[in-house]
């Protein structure tokens, strides 16, 4: 994309308009195995597509070679489902770079922001939550819930997380603090890879009062001197951390040299006849780390 102000050109994910393609024009990248058709996902997203159509396209790059014939790189199922339906063309998604799609897309589908951000656009679209549900294989009340997931989410947290596997009521508990606050526990749960709903509570109970939305907590068990000793030890270790977090770039930057500079030294003949006769053992270690730097 090229500004009228300056010559910066950021490059796309995507093209800038969706097409719409003729399914025999689209190539898989993998084949469907029987388990998967046979697998209940498969039925879910058979009976979403039938009842509600395709809310999220697949996403395609075009042919290195031939511009006008594509490669499926996300939504097998559905481009499946739709070709044995008869339908002969589908609205895709077009990738500028398949390794960069590949990259930083989501590895496991779907999170929960992007199936919140699903539900929203079929709602939208005039879809009604019976419909939705019936679609899902869900309960109306959960599409209500996943509908409302981002209500009273700071929009920041919620970038922070929009491709992470968490658990909805872990959203329930972000939304006890205050934006400031939440962007705090998301990054922390981040960081220990970890969004459990105990995680969250156990930062929710360490979180201040003047941090809360609704301002003085209880905590079952536990009492104000015990909160207020949870607080303070909770406050040190996020100093802690962000301390530790500091410094990790510039630690991890000189483990990649050293690690360079031993792999050298072991390409130098000379060096390791030396090293074999008289360090055998210093050789050892220094080979193990080289094996490291070839498997990372």
């Amino acid at each position: 994309m090229r500004t009228s102000h300056n010559t910066i050109e950021v490059e796309r994910a995507f093209e800038e308009a969706s097409l719409r393609i003729p399914i025999a024009d689209i190539m898989p990248l993998k084949v469907l195995t029987p388990a998967i058709l046979k697998s209940v996902k498969y039925a879910q997203i058979a009976a979403s597509i039938n009842e509600v159509g395709i809310i999220e396209p697949p996403v395609v790059v075009r042919d290195k070679t031939d511009h006008d014939r594509f490669h499926l790189l996300d939504g097998h199922i559905r481009v499946d489902i739709l070709a044995k339906r008869g339908d002969g063309e589908v609205v895709c998604l077009v990738a500028t770079d398949d390794e960069a799609f590949t990259c930083n897309k989501r590895v496991s589908r779907i999170a929960i922001i992007q199936e919140h951000k699903m539900i929203l656009k079929a709602i939208e679209k005039g879809v009604p939550e019976e419909r939705l549900a019936r679609a899902l294989n869900v309960n109306i009340s959960n599409i209500r819930h996943k509908k409302a997931l981002l209500d009273g989410i700071c929009p920041e947290a919620a970038e922070l997380v929009k491709e992470k596997h968490v658990p909805i009521n872990t959203f329930g508990l972000l939304k006890q603090m205050k934006p400031v606050r939440q962007i705090e526990a998301v990054e922390l749960m981040i960081a220990m890879n970890k969004f459990t709903i105990s995680y969250a509570r156990s930062l929710v109970a360490a979180t201040p009062e003047s941090q809360l939305v609704r301002g003085k907590k209880s905590v079952k068990g536990l009492s104000d001197e015990q909160l207020a000793l949870m607080e303070n030890e909770s406050a040190q270790l996020e100093r802690e951390f962000r301390t530790i977090e500091q410094d990790y770039g510039t630690d991890h930057l000189d483990l990649v040299l050293a690690i360079g500079y031993v792999t050298r030294l072991l390409s130098n003949a000379r060096v390791v006849r030396y090293l074999a006769t008289n360090h055998a053992d210093v050789l050892s270690e220094f080979q193990k780390i080289a094996e490291f730097q070839k498997a990372a």
